[in-house]
């Protein structure tokens, strides 16, 4: 494995390298960040515990295993309610600012109208963040400092993953609420895995079969793009016609934390191990699924 650029700064980043890497997949997590700069705080209106909800709580360790398999591990550790590096870089609310903008934002898209651009105007509990206006010139620090650092580094290990075997498969890892996961109030109505493939754009599907089948033999309840198809970074790296993959997968916060105490739960363990043997199985499939077979001889 090349070595990353120095750009990739320890304050910005969570890199943990294979010390060989063994399979073409990449494992990242853009969401369980929890390092909360103090100017920050102080732009806010909400407590810590209401900007602590939007994150992916813990899920950099649930896929901690994932370079003793030989398979590298990215995550921010920016936390959401700072940067959102699930969402285009200038997918903004122009109000939001104070003072000239960089360039035109996108502000016509679904998320920046529920408040949640690149920079999330609302909390996970839909109270506003900030006190007041955020400096205009604050879009570039954030993306200088955050957004970019993180995509240059998961583009480079798409790349060389590229590089070296021809292709790639992207676990954007991430987690959901409870109350979002479920279609009903009944415990059989909950599901504990959601599997984002852009609804067949991303993503090989045998690999996403595959990742189906594991989570159903486990006892976990999957279902496929509702209501989470995938974001940004499945949409940026997905490229199955280039053999670049791309799966998001939601995992049920309930079944390994406790969402109010912002704590993990005993059972923790149980999803850990059930993540590194999905890591495993993954690996293997992209292996025997997405690796050119060589022509066979006349």
């Amino acid at each position: 494995m090349e070595f990353l650029p120095t750009a990739f700064d320890q304050e910005a980043l969570d890199y943990r390298p294979p010390g060989r890497q063994s399979a073409p997949v990449v494992v990242a997590s853009p969401h369980s960040g929890s390092v909360y700069p103090a100017r920050f705080l102080a732009q806010t209106a909400v407590p810590l515990a209401a900007l602590r909800r939007a994150e992916d709580a813990f899920v950099d360790e649930l896929f901690a295993a994932a370079p003793n398999l030989g398979i590298p591990f990215l995550a921010a550790r920016f936390p959401r309610s700072f940067v959102d590096a699930n969402r285009e870089p200038y997918e903004l609310d122009p109000g939001m600012f104070e003072g000239p903008l960089p360039r035109p934002l996108n502000h016509r898209t679904t998320r920046v109208a529920a408040g949640l651009g690149m920079i999330p105007r609302v909390a996970a509990s839909g109270e506003a963040i900030y006190r007041g206006r955020v400096p205009s010139e604050e879009i570039e620090q954030r993306l200088e400092t955050c957004w970019r650092p993180y995509h240059t580094a998961l583009t480079t290990l798409v790349e060389q993953t590229h590089r070296q075997f021809a292709t790639a498969l992207l676990i954007d890892a991430h987690s959901m609420p409870s109350s979002a996961s479920g279609v009903g109030p009944r415990e059989r109505d909950r599901i504990d895995i959601v599997l984002g493939d852009n609804h067949g754009e991303s993503c090989a599907p045998d690999l996403v079969d595959a990742a189906e089948r594991w989570f159903a033999g486990h006892g976990l309840r999957v279902q496929r793009n509702q209501p989470y198809a995938g974001g940004f970074t499945t949409q940026r790296y997905g490229r199955p016609g280039l053999n670049r993959h791309a799966l998001q997968i939601e995992i049920n916060r309930s079944l390994y934390m406790d969402e109010n105490r912002h704590q993990k739960l005993a059972s923790a363990v149980a999803v850990e191990r059930i993540m590194a043997g999905f890591l495993e199985d993954v690996a293997s499939q992209a292996l025997n699924v997405l690796l050119p077979r060589p022509l066979a001889a006349e």
